[in-house]
């Protein structure tokens, strides 16, 4: 059994001395450790090493719970790895300990874990909501139409006086395959 601290921080700016500290003194033996946002691409690459690294028996330390990522998906997620390899997990500052089997340990992580899917409920109502109003606004989504109406009717004037799909497609500085969408619209 062997204590592994991870430790993380957002910015550049912040410093992670006080987190490190913290490890070693819950005697961490080894400690991952970045300057990366929580949902960053380097932040997931620093959990798979974590996660990679840990073996059965071993227990995971942070400083608080929010060091592991942003979301409470993506921190359960890392805590389901952990549990997958044996490994348990805990924080310092007690909100979360897996280093036991009690009811009210079990209990508590099924609760962080109804509380992840209201999150992700949450954030899908409030993105379907914005998006609604933001229609009823007349604002449309998507990519950005290469061509203006103006410059669409005159590609189909100018394909039914004869030219080309090719000469069109170089005029109005567009691929040829948006020139046929017009054509065929």
């Amino acid at each position: 059994m062997e204590y592994i601290g991870y430790a993380r921080v957002s910015t550049v700016g912040q410093d992670l001395d006080n987190q490190i500290a913290a490890l070693r003194d819950a005697k961490c033996n080894k400690i991952f450790h970045g300057k990366q946002s929580g949902a960053s691409e380097q932040n997931e690459q620093k959990l798979k090493e974590l996660v990679d690294y840990v073996r059965d028996g071993d227990i995971v330390v942070v400083t608080k719970l929010d060091r592991l990522g942003r979301s409470l998906k993506a921190i359960l997620e890392t805590i389901q790895s952990l549990k997958d390899k044996g490994a348990t997990f805990k924080t310092l500052d007690g909100s979360i300990d897996t280093t036991n089997d009690s009811p009210f340990a079990t209990a508590q992580l099924s609760l962080i874990g109804v509380f992840a899917q209201l999150e992700r409920d949450l954030i899908a109502q409030r993105t379907t909501e914005g998006r609604i109003a933001a229609q009823c606004k007349g604002v449309k989504f998507g990519r950005k139409s290469a061509l203006t109406e103006h410059q669409r009717k005159a590609v189909k004037a100018a394909i039914e006086d004869g030219q080309s799909i090719s000469s069109l497609a170089r005029k109005f500085e567009v691929s040829r395959q948006t020139i046929m969408r017009v054509r065929s619209s």
